[in-house]
């Protein structure tokens, strides 16, 4: 790869594993793929995990390690949310590609070359129920000459007529320590410098997406060069600084309504979106010592109603204005005037 392209690529597809034994964490997924490798008897699969843990570095991986660099086009199908998969694609594309038998062996003995096709279907569980449903009987028809890997983050979106056809595969959240041991390799790589309590606040702001974790580095370094420092982490994560959600939280506590449209209005002018203000004030109420467990469900319930209403794309100021007159009631213990019960 010319020297341009190297320096302008992704670190995310640079350090990408290339092979199913060097995906992290995931050692029981890991030890039944590698030997499915050596017997080359691939099941459908479908591999199930919150985003950035290595489902798709994995699949790509069994696909590379069983056909090679030339055969890997001619033999994978891989279709992601980003392409159309609805019904009409189904029936044609995917059965096309999936009724097209194969040899074994054409590749000289370097690779397995197993005589069947995968076909890769990524953030399967956005794809219709209808879609869903038609690649049943493809599934069927073609499964001595092609394989089906699912790949998706809810398991439960997932008819039940596929998930049975498959062998599921669940990937973990990444521990933190897996998460700094791999940045600490691209640190070495790419000669940045990364002190300990930066290291501990992208473990902990990734929150176990080891891609989102790669991205802020490299974003960091691209801004602030070699030497990155927690607070550069954090200005390119867009985690709200904790003093904002701490003074929120206190002016709830306080029970003062205009000292808390002062701090929701302080959030609003700096321009933080209230969606990860939610998330972050939930973290500061869960772990509260002196908040009964009443008291935190009265919260969360507001958390969760304002977060619903952010996605129908309510008004970010009158949904955390309403979050924290909620707060304010619950820490208070004030009775409840209004419902939002339907």
């Amino acid at each position: 790869m010319a020297p341009e392209l190297q320096s302008s690529q992704p670190w995310v597809e640079k350090y990408r594993p290339k092979q199913v034994k060097d995906v992290a964490h995931q050692d029981e997924v890991v030890r039944v793929l590698t030997n499915t490798l050596e017997t080359s008897n691939c099941p459908h699969m479908l591999f199930y995990g919150p985003p950035g843990t290595g489902k798709t570095t994995t699949a790509l991986a069994i696909a590379h390690q069983l056909f090679g660099p030339e055969l890997y086009k001619s033999r994978v199908l891989e279709l992601n949310a980003s392409d159309d998969r609805g019904i009409n694609v189904v029936r044609t594309k995917i059965k096309d590609f999936a009724a097209v038998a194969v040899r074994s062996g054409q590749h000289g003995g370097a690779y397995p070359c197993p005589p069947y096709k995968i076909i890769i279907l990524d953030e399967a569980d956005s794809m219709t129920e209808d879609a869903q449903n038609a690649l049943r009987r493809t599934m069927e028809s073609y499964s001595k000459i092609t394989r089906f890997f699912f790949l998706c983050n809810y398991i439960s979106r997932i008819i039940e007529p596929l998930a049975s056809r498959c062998a599921k595969f669940r990937f973990k959240p990444l521990s933190g320590e897996i998460v700094s041991n791999r940045i600490l390799h691209i640190c070495n790589e790419e000669g940045l410098s990364l002190d300990a309590e930066a290291l501990s606040t992208l473990s902990s702001i990734s929150q176990g997406d080891l891609r989102r974790a790669i991205t802020y580095l490299q974003g960091a370094a691209r801004l602030f060069g070699s030497t990155i420092l927690s607070k550069d982490l954090l200005s390119v994560s867009g985690v709200i600084p904790q003093e904002f959600v701490d003074a929120l939280y206190a002016a709830c506590k306080s029970g003062d309504f205009d000292l808390a449209n002062k701090e929701v209005n302080n959030v609003i002018a700096e321009g933080y979106p209230v969606s990860q203000m939610l998330v972050q004030l939930f973290d500061v109420v869960v772990e509260a010592d002196d908040v009964s467990d009443e008291q935190k469900a009265r919260i969360c319930k507001s958390l969760a109603a304002a977060d619903k209403c952010l996605v129908d794309g309510a008004d970010e100021y009158l949904q955390l204005l309403d979050v924290a007159s909620n707060t304010m009631q619950a820490l208070c213990n004030m009775p409840q005037e209004f419902s939002y019960e339907s």
